[in-house]
This record gives C-alpha cells, structure tokens and sequence, in this order.
C-alpha cells in the first residue's frame, strides 16, 4: 500500500499526523519520533529496512490491513542516518514538541531538520581535516553565480564565472557535496555533476532573510548577494532554524589564487593519491603536522588555493625561519596547540543548538591554554594576535562539571556554588539520600536481617528487599507492604520510605530541569562571543599550519624559497619530498635550471627513468612555495606563478565519457587557451593516444604554439625523439634527457637529468625488467630491428610535412571575436554582430 493511496481520514490520529508530514516531504525518509524509537512506515519502512537490513514489521491504523513498519532507537539514530546519507537518501528529523506526560491529546510532532550530505552537523561522521561543503549554482542569464557554505565552521564564499567547465571545477576540486541549482542551470553541468556523485536539488526559492545581513558587511556587488541567498534560504528552510556563526562572506576572484583544475589536483596527488584515493602518500599527508583540526582543515584550503602574493608568503617563511631559530618556543607552541580543540565546530555546533556539556568542556580547556599561546605568538613577532576571553573561561570553569553526562536531561550538569537555589535542591536531596542510607541501617537493627537492603528503581521507586531465608523474619508490625517477588527475595515498600521517597524524586526533577535551564543560559552566553571566537580559530589555524611547515622542514631538510619577479627558475639538487620518503633507496636530486631565455624543456629518456617525477617534482616546489612552505632542495628561485597545467598519466575520463587522446587534447586545450607567461606547463608525452604521425604532428605543433604564442614555463616530455630537433629552431627550448646505462643488453636507470637528447627509448628492456616471457621479448626485439630498417629506407622526418618556420594566419572572424566584449552589448547589438560574424564565415 501507498502512502499516496491512503484515506487519511480512516486511519488514527497518530497516523494522520504522521501521513500529512510525509507528503509535505515525499522525497525525504522521515524519522517519525515515538517514544524512545524514530518508527518509518509504508515506502520509507520497505526502502529503510531493505537499505539498512533492519526488521520490517507492520502497524495497525486503522485501516483493513496493516502499515508496513521499521524503527531505531533515537540514541543509536546518527550511525543510521550516516549511513542513508551514503546511500544518497535525505534524512527528515521528526520530534515530539511537547512532553508527553503533559500532552492532553496526540503528541504535538514536526520536522526539525533535515540532513543531507551538506548539512550533516553531527561531527563524529565528518573527518575533522575536511570541510564539509554545501553549494549553489544561480544562473545569473550571462553567467553563473556559485556560493558554498561549511554549516559545521560557518565559513561561507561566492564566485561567479561564465564558463561550464569552471562551475564543474570549482564544484567538483573543492569537495562540494551537495548543490542546490536553480532551474536556468545547463542540465549538462547538472548531469555531470550527477556523475561525480553530488548531491543535485533543483530550486528557485529565494527569500531575504534580514537576519543574515551581518554576512554581506562592505559588499559593493549585489549580485553576490542574490548569490548567497539562495544557498541561505534552502539551508534556513531544511534545518528549520537561523545561524548566528556564518562569517562575514568571501568573494574568490580568479586573481586571487595559484589557479589548478580538478585533474592538475587529481594529477599531483596533492591531497589524495591517484590510484587508491587515500590520503596517505599525499602531499598533505607528508606536510600535515598540525596539532588542531581547523590548522588540518586550513592547511587543506592552502594547498588547494596556493596564494599568488610575494609579501603574504614572505611572511609565512619569516614565522618558519624564526620557528626553526626558537625551537623552545616551537616545542611549547606545539604542546599548547595540543590543548586546543576544534573550536570552528565547537561554536557551530553552539549556533546550532546541539552542544552538550562535554563540548562546553571542550571549549574551556582551549580557552585555558590561549594566554600562553597569545604569549608565544608575541614571542615570535607573529603578524596576529588573539584574545583570551577569560570571562568567558571563568564563566565555564565555575558552572560545568568536570565529568557531565553525554544527554542534558540527567543531571550532574551544573557545579555547586554556581547558582543558589539549585544548591537548596541538591541539599534537600542530599538530605533525603543520607536518611534513606540512615533508614537501611535502622531497619537492620530493628527487624535483625542484617542483609536487609533499600533500593531503587523507576517502577516501584524507593524498595526494601529481604533475601529468601529471612522472610519469615519480617512481621506484621514493621507495617511492611509486599511489592514483587523475586526468585532469591522479596521487595517489600513502608510509608515513611515512600514519604521520603516523594520528597527525594521531586527534588531530582526540579534539579534537572533547573540545572538544564541554567546550562542552555550559559550556551546562550557564549553564543554571543562566537564570532570573537572564531577570529581566535582563525589565529590558531594559521601558527598551526607555520608550525607544521616548520617541524617538516626541520623533519627533511628543506630550504627557504626566494621568490623573484623576473621569469626564471633555479632549483639545486630538487627532491620529490613524497616520493624521497616512501622509496627504499637513495632519492637522486636533480637542477631544475630555466632563465629567461627558457622556457621550455624538452625531455626524453627511457620509459621508467623519471621523467614523469621530475616533471612533478617541479609541480609540488611550485606549490609548496606558494603555500609558504620551505621547500625540497639546497637551493631554489622562483617566480610566482599564477597557474599550473596538467597532462600527466593517461587515463580515460569514465565520468566524462572521453577516451584518452581526448583527454589529452582537451587539457592541452585547457592550457594554451589559459595560459599566460607567468603559468607552468607540464605535458608528459602529449600525442601518444593516437597514430605515431598523428601524435607527432600535434606534439610539435602545441611546442611550437606555447614557444610562440605563450611563453609560459614548460616541462615536455616525449618518446618522439625527432622532436629534438626543434632546439636548432626554437630558440627559448632546450632538449635535456634522463640518463641511463645501458651493458650487456640490460639496463639500469641513472634518474639524473642531464643537457642534451637520447634518441632510444629502451621500451623492450623496460618490458624485460617486468618479467615478460623471454621469448616474447626475443620476438619484439625482431620486430623493433624489421621497423628501424623500415623507417631508415623510408627517410620520414616530421619537419618536412610542418616546417619549423610555417606561418601561422589568423581567422578574421576569430579576431573579432577577440575584440567583443559581451558584457557591454545589449542583447539586439548581439544579434547584429551575430548575423555579421555569420556573413564573413
């Protein structure tokens, strides 16, 4: 039976309650609050039970046959709900609005929340190194607006770009888990986005909530604002509540940041290894020796976004450089940062009203070490201070006990001298337990059963139990009352302990209700400081990733970058640092050495001998100087760059749909589109996805482009071993070569970069050190000998086909559209220009 299909008005209360919440939310599994259980009927029950192995029962309401039913236990529900999050599912939080005990009727019920992959606050199923982000996509008719907010830190920024392929980028390399688009948006970036596995809501609901004006303080461009909205009204309207911990909004323009795509990231393995998807053998796993989440979670941002201003990073190595000359200091910086918890989710989850007492705990005893930490920083001549905000530690230490329950229902919450009247409460209870100890031991003397004992529980509340053999001991004139009967005793209740027992039970639930009045009056109380205490996090964030930079650099040697304004790079002896720390043997360092006169590397050698690592190599020195780390090396200089390109590895696009000389093409595409002379260009043997010809016709026709055109910095690494003779031509391109030795028929890798060209790839001797079969290795020496002579008879060289000097001419309808500006035409100038552009093709 459908939900769809029920006649609401034959079924119980209870259910007609649950059924018009549940078509208010069709497409969500609804948690529906019974007792101590969420109970989920008709498809949710099916879908959940099927989905989490769970029992599927049935429910009588009403109607001829029963509901299809399923249910949890409310304590136990985020393990549950983490796991439909995984499998894609919405999650509606349903709860009883009212004590049941007091309800003159059916339970008032309503949703609270919903969780999705975006709004998932609950910190124990969120890895505390990674943000957890949720986005927008808005069509803004001419181009896209995108906002992304973190409700666990409430960190919140906005972009806006007007092609395709950035969207998916932006989405897709930040981690975006779930995105809300409106119905404008190009179903191919929706489709696509759908194939990476986010999270997609389609909406157009936009309200201005005055409550979130904070967040758009000194903004001059409305249309982030319109932006923004959009993502705060679908976050307001599933958590059913406002938040007072989102920060000030961030734009990201496209000058701000060392600009990397998804594959570049994906590529360099800068957060997690290409093959098994795991952080470990990354570079954030060799760089991350941060002691606190936020510090984790910042120095994530910063490899991701490495930072394009030379008096930024220099400030950074001036920390590191004096980290490493105080290292006293460093070591007591490092025990303090242990003390600091996760305070940007400890103030969300405060702003979101689900803090508990061990949290506000957690808060206190960061908030203990920040004096000696403020100290420090003073030390160091950082470049920011912080707060301490005793008050607000005072006011912590004196209220909340030391060992408080998970729940706030139970007591044991709020510490005595803190408020006056709850010390009365405890002291009466206190007075009613010392009698009930004082009665246990009076009734002994009295009856003679010295193993008489008084006990407790909720059904029969205050009992005096008597073992078996000591029964007949107990007579009428204790005024003894018999209660239950237990295989080994009796339970038995008097007047006065019940008398005691009223006093002693109203007591502990006015002490329960007044200590859980007094804590959320706390929360409250430090939910007015959370933007200071953010601004603290922010501090904390920062001296914990310089404090890592250091200890790693100190860990492996690495030196201080010199950053430089003139085009030219000089790394001495340049180490892979992740590569240098996971090989058994010796790493082989090599010059990295390209003035102004390079600015591209042709590089060959045999498959296997490390082009490919030092290509990236260069890469990962790049980025860790632009982050504000030293890096790998005795010596390096180094412009600022502002992006690098990518094709390293060959490897089909499966979400995309593309093969791998596509691939190809379309990231070399990407670059010599993009690219300026300030990029870094690394093409590691573009062309090999196709025809030998093929592939060596557009290899030398993108060298001779990126030379020509561009000028950006290029590490080319080829098996077209005629391509060397470029360097007679292109005279900002210089050939350098792996070397290798090669005796007896056997080879042995050198690793070491060397000037000049090799004209042999020794692929059948790499194909021999993987253990092929000896005679298949035989056959293809016989068959590499019969092409050789082939191709020496039939005298091929690519350079006659495409002559070095060729010239190139522009299409006149491309250069017009060179010069169009479209953000300064109104749409019927478009069109003329349009029908122009069509006549001249």
């Amino acid at each position: 039976m459908k939900i769809s299909e029920v006649d609401i008005d034959k079924v119980t209360p209870m259910m007609q309650q649950y059924i018009k919440i549940k078509r208010k939310y069709q497409d969500i599994i609804i948690f529906f609050r019974l007792g101590d259980f969420y109970e989920m009927f008709f498809e949710d029950a099916i879908n959940v039970s099927r989905e989490l192995e769970l029992t599927l029962t049935g429910k009588s309401c009403g109607l001829d046959e029963r509901v299809p039913m399923c249910g949890i236990p409310h304590h136990a529900a985020n393990i549950y709900i983490d796991k439909l999050i995984e499998k894609g599912y919405k999650v509606g939080i349903c709860e009883q609005l009212e004590d049941p005990a007091l309800a003159k009727g059916i339970v008032e019920r309503d949703l609270i929340q919903i969780v999705s992959p975006g709004t998932i606050v609950d910190t124990e199923s969120l890895k505390e190194w990674d943000n957890n982000y949720i986005g927008n996509i808005l069509d803004l008719n001419y181009a896209y607006g995108i906002s992304y907010a973190d409700i666990t830190t409430g960190e919140i920024a906005a972009y806006i770009t007007n092609r395709n392929t950035d969207v998916v980028n932006e989405i897709i390399s930040r981690g975006i888990k779930e995105i809300i688009v409106s119905s404008a948006v190009d179903k191919t970036i929706i489709q696509i986005l759908k194939n990476y596995g986010v999270s997609i809501t389609i909406t157009d609901e936009i309200e201005e909530i005055d409550y979130y004006d904070y967040i758009f303080k000194d903004l001059k461009d409305e249309r982030y604002k319109q932006i923004t909205k959009h993502l705060l009204t679908y976050i307001t309207n599933t958590q059913k509540r406002l938040l007072n911990h989102f920060q000030i909004l961030k734009i990201i323009e496209n000058n701000m940041f060392l600009k990397m795509d998804i594959h570049t990231k994906r590529n360099l393995e800068l957060t997690e290894t290409l093959r098994q998807h795991e952080r470990k053998f990354s570079l954030i796993w060799l760089l991350d020796k941060t002691k606190t989440a936020p510090g984790s979670r910042m120095l994530k941002s910063y490899i991701e976004n490495p930072s394009i201003n030379i008096d930024t990073l220099n400030k950074r190595y001036d920390v590191i450089t004096k980290l490493e000359q105080e290292f006293i200091l460093k070591n007591d910086l490092i025990e303090a940062l242990s003390e600091v918890y996760d305070l940007e989710r400890l103030v969300g989850r405060i702003a979101f009203g689900s803090a508990n007492a061990r949290d506000m705990l957690q808060l206190k005893n960061s908030l203990k070490v920040l004096p000696l930490i403020k100290n420090i920083l003073e030390n160091l001549n950082f470049y920011e201070t912080i707060e301490t905000l005793p008050e607000i530690y005072e006011l912590l230490e004196t209220s909340i006990y030391e060992e408080p329950p998970i729940t706030l229902k139970e007591g044991y919450l709020i510490k005595e001298g803190f408020n006056h009247e709850l010390d009365e409460l405890k002291s009466l209870r206190k007075g009613g337990k010392d009698f009930i100890a004082c009665f246990e031991n009076e009734e002994r003397e009295r009856t003679g059963i010295k193993n008489l004992k008084v006990g407790y529980n909720r059904v029969f509340g205050y009992y005096i139990e008597v073992s078996k053999g000591n029964i007949p001991l107990v007579k009428e004139e204790y005024g003894y009352e018999r209660r239950q009967t237990l295989a080994n005793a009796e339970r038995y209740i008097s007047p006065i302990l019940k008398e005691k027992e009223a006093l002693i039970l109203n007591a502990e639930e006015k002490i329960i209700d007044l200590e859980y009045n007094l804590f959320i009056e706390v929360r409250d109380k430090v939910k007015s400081y959370i933007s200071r205490i953010q601004k603290i996090a922010k501090v904390i964030s920062e001296i914990d990733v310089l404090q890592s930079f250091a200890t790693v650099a100190e860990t492996n040697g690495f030196v201080r970058p010199e950053l430089v304004l003139d085009n030219k790079i000089e790394i001495v002896d340049g180490r892979h640092p992740v590569v240098e720390k996971v090989i058994n043997d010796e790493f082989v360092a090599n010059d990295i050495i390209m003035d102004k006169n390079t600015d591209i590397l042709l590089i060959t050698g045999p498959n296997m001998a490390g082009k490919s690592t030092y290509m990236r190599e260069l890469a990962i020195i790049v980025i860790m100087a632009q982050i504000g780390s030293f890096v790998p090396a005795k010596k390096a200089v180094l412009p600022v760059f502002d992006a690098i390109f990518t094709r390293i590895g060959a490897s089909d696009d499966l979400v995309g749909g593309e093969s791998t000389f596509m691939v190809e093409m379309l990231e070399a595409n990407n670059a010599i589109t993009h690219a300026t002379e300030k990029s870094l260009i690394l093409f590691d043997e573009l062309g090999r996805g196709t025809a030998t010809f093929d592939g060596m016709s557009l290899a030398q026709a993108i060298i001779e482009y990126i030379h020509n055109n561009i000028g950006a910095k290029t590490l080319f690494s080829t098996h077209y071993h005629e391509l060397t003779d470029l360097e007679k031509n292109l005279h900002h391109l210089k050939n350098v070569h792996v070397s290798a030795l090669e005796e007896d028929g056997k080879i042995t890798f050198l690793h070491k970069i060397k000037e000049g060209s090799v004209d042999k790839s020794y692929g059948i001797h790499v194909a021999s050190l993987a253990n092929l079969p000896d005679s298949l290795i035989k056959r293809a020496r016989e068959i590499l000998d019969i092409y050789e002579k082939k191709e020496k008879n039939s005298n091929i060289k690519i350079q006659e086909s495409l002559p070095l000097d060729f010239e190139i001419k522009e299409n006149p309808v491309v250069e017009e559209l060179k010069k169009i500006d479209p953000n300064k035409m109104t749409p019927i100038e478009a069109l003329n220009v349009l029908y122009e552009l069509k006549a001249k093709i």
